[in-house]
């Protein structure tokens, strides 16, 4: 009777821990190991060059991974040109003249196909190129789990609807990422990524013209001067594609002073400034005023959500392929 039990025991055991494997979706850590043990460094040392070519490139690269992941999961779907039935993400408005890096992808995925032919998964590549770039900017390096496999679709449609707009709500920023399994601090620490990069004068003329919005935001007529120098890149019409920083204080370093510029009503998009001006609960600007004090703790945190967001519905086994060509499925 003890033997069955044990046995019993041990086979509920088993099945928990395939359950658990499951749901974290079979990614492992060191993925690559055998089947292409310089994957890794490959991928550090490209992406190593083309942020020193390009320092703004570490934002593009990191902010692929996101526009990817929010649309049908981790599946390199973003990367997909048109072609036959596929309709390319690239278009989508979020998309369209916004992403960069496509090229920094097509140079890292060529080199390791010459070294491990149909191995390295275009989303495992992206998962890769998003710490490598946060690294190389000052910011968090975190453990990538990988096993990913490619999607044999896009969706333009899920592209439109699903990426958070530049101007969104408090609210509908909150359900974009509920619907991706993603919490309040995911949120937060995420949007913390607005430390690197810019942005359009599309994406931010709203928020600096919109006389409600303005009252809003600086009721007590604080800074102006802030938003004379916005108003100065970006005319009330035409220059749709001028560029400013998402973060006016250190533009090219990933650090914590998002969440100080945000607290002073200085973020650059609508987006960033609802985290505190819409919330009423108080719990999110609680984060802001947590990740402005302490940077270790924003980079703690912001690794901790990329790595989930990583893993939202990524295909692996027999799911997917991996693609020769990250702008084309398999023939």
């Amino acid at each position: 009777m003890e033997i069955m039990r044990a046995f019993l025991i041990s086979l509920v055991l088993v099945l928990n821990a395939v359950r658990v494997l499951s749901d974290d979706q079979l990614l492992v850590l060191d993925y690559y190991k055998e089947t292409c043990p310089l994957a890794e460094e490959i991928v550090s040392r490209n992406v190593e060059i083309a942020v020193l070519k390009d320092p703004r490139m570490a934002a593009s690269l990191l902010r692929l991974h996101f526009h990817d992941c929010f649309v049908m999961g981790c599946d390199a779907s973003v990367l997909l040109d048109n072609y036959g039935d596929i309709v390319s993400e690239k278009q989508a408005v979020p998309n369209q003249n916004s992403l960069r890096g496509f090229k920094v992808i097509d140079e890292i995925k060529y080199i390791l196909e010459e070294a491990c032919p149909l191995t390295v998964s275009c989303a495992d590549i992206l998962a890769m190129v998003a710490r490598d770039a946060v690294a190389l900017r000052g910011g968090p390096r975190w453990k990538v789990w990988l096993g990913r496999k490619d999607s044999l679709k896009a969706s333009f449609d899920g592209a439109n609807q699903f990426i958070p707009a530049p101007n969104s709500s408090l609210e509908t920023l909150i359900a974009n990422f509920n619907e991706q399994g993603l919490d309040i601090e995911d949120l937060v620490a995420l949007s913390g990524s607005h430390t690197l990069g810019k942005a359009r004068c599309l994406s931010f003329r709203q928020r600096i013209y919109d006389i409600n919005i303005e009252e809003k935001y600086d009721k007590y007529k604080r800074y102006r001067t802030f938003r004379r120098a916005l108003r100065s890149i970006c005319p009330s019409s035409g220059r749709d594609n001028a560029i400013a920083p998402l973060d006016f204080s250190t533009p090219a370093k990933f650090d914590n002073h998002y969440f100080i510029n945000i607290l002073g009503g200085k973020g650059l998009l609508g987006s960033d400034n609802v985290l505190v001006t819409e919330d009423h609960e108080g719990e999110i600007i609680k984060l802001v005023w947590a990740y402005a004090s302490n940077q270790e703790l924003f980079f703690s945190s912001f690794a901790n959500s990329v790595v989930k967001m990583g893993n939202i519905n990524v295909l692996t086994g027999n799911e997917g392929e991996i693609r020769k060509n990250c702008r084309f499925v398999n023939p």
